[in-house]
């Protein structure tokens, strides 16, 4: 049997977002526990297009500073990806959060590091564009996700 590679799973992964994940609450779902105790768990799926004269920077500056630094407020970074199709390259991520708030105040805090700030300036523009387009798509569990979390607890 062939192993799975990432390039099959990520348009099949895309396909099922586009189809499934349009934030449109399906009359049929019920509540699940963890929302009804508040403590409902969200997936946010990050999608960059990257570019073959830029990529390595990328990388290095994902690697070494974004993930440090989204690290400091709590990013749960469950996994990383990079999928080439059609001559194009994305970086894929897939974050954990326990909700829609504090999401939303991890994102405001990252976004306004004074660290992160001064590294997105450093570079030179001269050598292009870093990342082109930029998905965030947010995923909510269905009541009969058979997978509640995707971090490990310590």
């Amino acid at each position: 049997m062939k192993p799975v590679t990432l390039r099959a799973v990520v348009p099949l992964l895309l396909l099922f977002l586009s189809v499934h994940a349009s934030g449109i609450p399906s009359s049929r779902q019920e509540t699940t526990p963890e929302q009804k105790a508040g403590t409902r768990v969200l997936h946010q799926l990050r999608i960059y297009e990257i570019f073959d004269n830029t990529g390595k920077e990328f990388h290095d500056r994902f690697r070494d500073h974004a993930m440090r630094i989204m690290k400091r407020y709590d990013f749960h970074i469950v996994a990383t990806w990079e999928s080439r199709k059609d001559g194009r390259t994305k970086f894929v991520y897939l974050l954990e959060w326990p909700d829609t708030e504090t999401m939303k105040d991890r994102w405001a805090k990252f976004l306004a590091d004074e660290e992160w700030i001064r590294i997105k300036q450093s570079r030179n523009p001269a050598s292009g564009p870093i990342v082109g387009d930029i998905q965030d798509i947010t995923l909510e569990l269905t009541n009969y996700s058979p997978q509640r979390s995707l971090v490990q607890k310590n």
